[in-house]
């Protein structure tokens, strides 16, 4: 692993971008959230603030409120237009952010390069291949080759969780530090986990796959 403070972190604040704040800290010098509109984005973002201040890491807020004006996804919506069901293709395809990481890495490797950093990570894992397109490994490899071209200092892009699983992820997380009581993975963005759409399936039985007590308040109506 990588000791030198050298990187730049696209946090939204969910499970896996935490567990890589606190896997990957002494690498770490600058974390980024990007504010779009998502039904769950100010209640990812309370965490993302946590968990950088708990560790000391800057965090700079960057508005992309125009994907939220402008594009189509249930994920900008509201609540009520965020499937039940488990998180399969058929079932979270209308939750896809049209090119949302394209987006936010193109943004992140200006402000990088702006910090005299030499690499951006993002928490993409092998769970999100089949459903989004700009989590997938081809995407990741592209973007990285189009980042180094595009820089000056030639800006790695740092993947290290594509391969891995929500739970393997989880347990690298829990031997880092990481309290899953200050992640947050619903796509409704209520104030409790609602417990029945994909996310809170999917963050569910990853806790229960690493043998991790899930500590996450789930709505009282979906736990019935």
């Amino acid at each position: 692993m990588n000791t030198q403070k050298d990187a730049l972190m696209v946090l939204s604040g969910g499970m896996d971008s935490v567990c890589m704040l606190y896997e990957y800290k002494d690498s770490i010098d600058l974390a980024v959230n990007f504010i779009y509109g998502s039904n769950h984005n100010m209640r990812e973002l309370e965490c993302a603030r946590y968990n950088c201040r708990k560790l000391g890491i800057e965090l700079v807020e960057i508005d992309l409120s125009f994907i939220g004006l402008n594009f189509h996804s249930s994920l900008l919506e509201g609540a009520d237009a965020i499937p039940d069901g488990d998180y399969d293709f058929d079932n979270m395809k209308s939750t896809v952010v049209p090119f949302r990481n394209g987006i936010m890495l193109a943004a992140a490797a200006g402000l990088a390069e702006s910090h005299g950093l030499k690499a951006v990570m993002i928490a993409n894992h092998a769970g999100d291949h089949a459903l989004y397109p700009d989590c997938r490994v081809e995407f990741i490899d592209a973007m990285a080759a189009a980042i180094a071209a595009g820089t000056y200092e030639n800006i790695e892009l740092r993947a290290p969780y594509s391969r891995l699983t929500k739970a393997q992820i989880a347990v690298r997380g829990a031997a880092a530090g990481v309290d899953f009581s200050h992640t947050y993975s619903c796509y409704r963005g209520r104030q409790e986990h609602c417990g029945t759409c994909g996310t809170c399936r999917e963050r569910r039985q990853a806790l229960a796959e690493a043998g991790i007590e899930d500590p996450t308040v789930y709505s009282e109506a979906d736990q019935a």
